[in-house]
């Protein structure tokens, strides 16, 4: 069964705790598996974002996501005080 590549990306950079080294990692992995390099297009194809920023941009859109957890979380304890 053919894993969702978002799932790798997810993997990538929950293990890497950083941009730079998930971008890193992502760019080993595509360099050693021809699979992987093809399925990474077909997702930037769809996802109509190029193959450079592609993988960073999902990352940085992660990251701003979590943070804004936080915020909202943030938000509401203050509330209280």
């Amino acid at each position: 069964m053919e894993q969702d590549i978002t799932i790798i990306f997810e993997q990538i950079l929950k293990a890497s705790q950083s941009i730079d080294i998930a971008e890193s990692e992502f760019k080993r992995m595509m360099y050693e598996d021809a699979e992987m390099r093809s399925r990474y297009k077909a997702w930037c194809a769809e996802q109509e974002v190029s193959e450079k920023r592609g993988f960073v941009d999902y990352c940085m859109e992660r990251i701003d996501e979590f943070d804004s957890c936080w915020d909202a979380l943030t938000d509401i304890d203050e509330s209280y005080e």
